[in-house]
């Protein structure tokens, strides 16, 4: 027994392994996707990054920005050797000025999408000289009188700090022959994806061995996700085969959140489901009204549509001779106190309403013998009656004579109503009733019902699962009492 624990050991490194492996690769695929807009952070931040990752995406220094900054920083070692207001120094001043409006114009930052970075170098500078106009404004940044009068050092401090790096954001990055910009990461992702594709290759073959009745096809949907790693675009999707993969491994418990979804969905799906099914019901109810087929049924007329017997019984006859027998052998004798009572109050009711009762009431002992006689008379009578029903119950000939009865009545009852056109308003109420139902019960299932529907069904569960857990146990229990 330890040997088949081992293998099952094994088996779940190696998932775990596998669910590493693809995390890791899954990091680097969002990385790849966040470096543009994150490279701003990193090459202030984090510059060995930018250094390293930049040729991978194509990217290198922007040739006009990149150059407008070492004169930047040419400007900054001529005036340390020679001073401001030298010649040297106003004609690398001039020069500034002109690569400035050149780069307004000419606007690098646009081919990369940053057109925005040139926009706040633009109001920053505006904003430094309170001037409107941008060019005026780097016009007059670069001017020997604007730096001796508002400071050398602090305004250089001002262009390093807030203007010098916004500058070094930009970049160039190449195109290749296809149009599209130069990216290299699948250089990176290549080992991954053959590695993820020997796995699957290996998978698929055990797959499609287990279950003969597999073909190449079916073995490869059985792992559907994988085939997320291995396609070179869309690389976000893997986050479904990663998330899959470390819910296997036992690296992540997304019981909860499958839970939920299952819920989610199975809510949605018995609440449509449900709708359709009664809906469905009350539409072949109606149907039927209007074909005049439960019409017939009921009047035992079988012209329209040939009706099935399974058990050569008429169930409409058995119920009610049920029900007859329940009436007279259970229930008339419980209620029979009730019935003299009645009985009993419409007699002397009778009597009231006699003219020469009344005469005789004023005579002594009248009213004693009046309610004497009306006792005796409503005993006897339900008696009487009941005896009649019991006795025409039991007698062959009263059954019959009783079936006979009902039949004729029903017949009476159908011709009656077929000939009076009774029918039709009877279909037209039924269909109406059945629509009103419809419209106001079961179209209107809320949620909220599905959610208790499930939560009831869940509970159930649950007591089922614990129930033999309980019937173990409770020996034990009793061993240890």
């Amino acid at each position: 027994m330890a040997k088949p624990q081992s293998i099952k050991k094994q088996n779940l490194y190696f998932e775990r392994l596998m669910a590493t492996i693809a995390t890791l690769n899954l990091c680097l695929v969002l990385f790849d996707l966040s470096y543009l807009p994150w490279r701003n952070f990193y090459l202030l931040r984090l510059p060995q990054i930018t250094q390293t990752y930049d040729p991978i995406k194509g990217i290198e220094p922007h040739r006009e920005t990149q150059n407008y900054l070492n004169q930047v920083k040419k400007l900054e070692e001529q005036i340390s050797q020679t001073g401001l207001l030298s010649p040297e120094v106003k004609t690398q001043l001039e020069e500034l000025s002109r690569l400035s409006s050149e780069m307004i114009e000419g606007n690098p930052f646009a081919a990369v999408g940053k057109s925005g970075t040139l926009e706040r170098i633009k109001n920053r500078m505006r904003d430094r000289t309170s001037n409107d106009s941008a060019k005026h404004s780097f016009t007059t940044f670069w001017s020997q009188p604007y730096l001796s009068q508002r400071g050398w050092l602090q305004e250089i401090n001002f262009f390093n700090r807030s203007i010098a790096p916004l500058i070094a954001t930009n970049y160039y990055r190449q195109i290749g022959e296809n149009g599209e910009f130069i990216d290299n990461f699948w250089w990176i992702d290549l080992p991954f994806v053959l590695l993820f594709g020997i796995e699957l290759l290996a998978r698929v073959i055990y797959i499609k061995s287990r279950h003969s009745g597999f073909n190449w096809l079916n073995a490869i949907l059985w792992r559907w996700y994988d085939l997320f790693l291995l396609i070179p675009f869309w690389r976000w999707l893997r986050i479904i085969p990663v998330t899959i993969r470390l819910d296997q491994a036992h690296i992540l418990n997304l019981q909860p959140i499958n839970k939920q979804i299952h819920q989610l969905v199975l809510a949605d799906f018995a609440e449509e489901l449900t709708e359709i099914v009664v809906i469905r019901v009350i539409n072949q109810m109606q149907g039927s009204i209007k074909r005049g087929e439960i019409t017939s049924w009921l009047l035992q007329n079988d012209k329209l549509r040939p009706y099935i017997d399974i058990n050569n019984i008429n169930e409409i006859e058995a119920i009610a001779g049920l029900l007859v027998q329940t009436v007279v052998y259970q229930v008339l004798p419980k209620i029979q106190p009730e019935l003299i009572a009645l009985l009993r109050h419409n007699i002397d009711s009778a009597f009231q309403q006699v003219p020469i009762y009344k005469n005789l009431q004023a005579l002594p002992g009248i009213g004693q013998v009046q309610t004497q006689i009306s006792e005796q008379l409503a005993s006897q009578i339900t008696t009487n009656l009941y005896n009649v029903l019991v006795s025409a119950i039991k007698d062959p000939v009263g059954a019959q004579l009783s079936s006979q009865l009902a039949q004729s009545f029903s017949q009476a009852l159908g011709t009656e109503i077929q000939q009076k056109h009774v029918l039709s308003e009877i279909q037209s109420l039924l269909v109406d009733f059945l629509e009103e139902v419809k419209l106001n019960y079961v179209q209107r299932l809320s949620q909220e019902d599905i959610d208790q529907i499930l939560e009831q069904t869940r509970q159930i569960k649950t007591q089922t699962s614990i129930q033999p857990l309980v019937e173990k146990l409770s020996p034990l229990v009793k061993v240890k009492e």
